[in-house]
């Protein structure tokens, strides 16, 4: 019988099993977990598990299944949301994950299928699916708001080779993954043809990466200090009555040590009051400060609307600026296609007051003595391309954020590997203060200055970093990666056609 049509004869369940499997590990090379060289032979696997489909419709299943093992493991932190309130939430947990794991493998579902459509056979055979695959990931970080979470790339966050992402942004690193993937994948079949190619360009990548990335300048001895606060709130007791005041204290504890910094930062929704009623507040927050500007997380409402909000606070209390979050998280702070879907039962985990109202859009905020900063507020800081649209450079990027809502596992350490990427990418410090944790600054060139660890209080006087020459993706965006993508997916329809002349067909 010929290979073909046993690999069509044998158990689809069994295919699937192997590809889930081999998605699943491949997610260790993920935060917490950062097993970025085991990640790149699961990945490799996954391949494998493309290469021996034999038709479209059985590579589709192979890429669903791979996908949906890796983002099992990768997003187990989805969970965490719905346990804050279990009576009313907890229901949703599992139905989350598993929709979740199961809608974005459609991605990989699609990129394995049109790979197989367009190299059925032949040498466009592995790069038709590592551009394919590219370019579905870089697909799901735009379509329907974007969710860029733990894209394949991001396996290489831990490892010497992030600074690439200087040059290429996150795209860059998932076709730069799924290329040494695909070549470890043919070394069992080509030792010396695939081997040493694989060796020499991984260790020359990872040897070189960190000489390549722009080098940000030494730190000034007149550079401006800056606050970071973490209150360690867990999201159960954040808002109870009998402890807002308890965590707001500890806040103007740490507001009011001396000697002042020059910005004192306060994490996501850190104030207990809607902006516009708190101007007894935010005069004490002033004054606690010493002198100092503070930026702080704070709601606000104007009318029905409700906004997700970073307002500037000047020493004397009065709100120079204010930046509402424009980019909300869908479910989480509102309910989309609110009018059906709330009939259903259905409300987003933010409902005090039904959801939040997006904002206008990104901009850059004056801190003072601190500098100019954009600001991120959570969910932001994963879509680099949002930060580009701004247009003009700032001193530093400014996230604030309340990752109490992720747990304690997975979802923290990601999202703050995420603020190491976008340091990279941009060229650009990361002030990061987290309500639970990780809050750091980090440095233009990804790393880590001083950090307070998750689930632990207190606060941290950091000079500010300076920032890097513009990177080459700051100024250009991930346009040559899809350019590179789509041109390989044009080479191997080009050889398709050209198989399909030669038989006849």
């Amino acid at each position: 019988m010929p290979d073909d049509a046993r690999a069509v004869r044998r158990p689809l369940w069994k295919d699937l099993g192997l590809a889930a499997g081999f998605g699943a590990v491949a997610a260790l090379g993920l935060a917490p977990f950062n097993f970025w060289p085991l990640a790149i032979f699961a990945l490799a696997g996954v391949i494998w598990r493309f290469d021996v489909a034999v038709t479209s419709g059985r590579a589709a299943w192979a890429g669903w299944a791979a996908g949906t093992g890796y983002f099992l493991v990768a997003l187990n932190w989805l969970v965490e949301p719905f346990l804050i309130d279990i009576a009313r939430h907890g229901w949703m947990a599992p139905f989350a994950l598993l929709l979740m794991a199961g809608g974005l493998a459609l991605f990989w579902a699609l990129a394995f299928a049109l790979a197989q459509w367009l190299a059925p056979r032949g040498r466009m055979r592995l790069p038709a699916v590592v551009a394919a695959l590219t370019l579905t990931e870089m697909l799901r970080g735009v379509i329907f708001t974007g969710f860029p979470w733990a894209q394949v790339g991001h396996v290489l966050i831990p490892s010497p080779l992030i600074q690439l992402a200087a040059w290429t942004g996150p795209a860059g690193l998932t076709l730069l993954v799924l290329s040494l993937a695909a070549m470890l994948y043919r070394v069992p079949a080509q030792p010396l043809r695939a081997g040493l190619p694989l060796i020499v360009l991984t260790g020359g990548l990872i040897f070189s990466a960190p000489a390549l990335a722009p080098k940000p300048p030494a730190t000034p001895a007149d550079a401006p200090v800056l606050r970071l606060m973490q209150p360690n709130a867990p999201q159960g007791e954040k808002w109870d009555p009998q402890k807002i005041g308890f965590f707001f204290n500890r806040m103007l504890d740490y507001s009011s040590q001396q000697p002042p910094a020059d910005l004192a930062i306060w994490p996501e929704t850190s104030v207990p009051a809607f902006l516009d009623d708190a101007a007894g507040l935010t005069e004490v927050i002033a004054e606690r400060a010493g002198g100092a500007v503070s930026a702080i997380g704070i709601e606000r409402r104007e009318g029905w609307d409700y906004y997700n909000s970073l307002a500037v606070l000047q020493p004397d209390g009065t709100v120079s600026d204010v930046y509402d979050k424009h980019h909300l998280v869908p479910f989480g702070e509102y309910l989309p296609q609110a009018g059906l879907l709330s009939r259903l039962g259905l409300a987003p985990l933010v409902d005090r007051f039904g959801g939040f109202t997006a904002g206008e859009g990104p901009k850059i905020i004056d801190l003072g003595p601190a500098g100019r900063a954009i600001p991120l507020i959570c969910y932001e800081a994963v879509f680099p391309a949002e930060i580009r649209s701004v247009g003009e450079r700032p001193d530093f990027l400014l996230q604030i954020t309340n990752d109490a809502w992720f747990g304690t596992f997975s979802g923290p350490y990601q999202h703050f590997a995420q603020a190491r990427l976008r340091a990279v990418e941009q060229g650009l410090p990361m002030v990061r203060v987290a309500n639970t944790g990780i809050s750091a600054v980090i440095a233009a060139d990804g790393s880590v200055v001083a950090s307070l660890a998750l689930g632990t209080e207190g606060f941290l006087d950091v000079p500010r970093p300076e920032a890097a020459a513009p990177t080459l993706y700051a100024r250009i965006g991930g346009w040559p990666v899809l350019l590179l993508a789509i041109c390989v997916l044009l080479a191997a329809m080009a050889s398709r056609r050209g198989q399909l002349d030669a038989s006849g067909h």
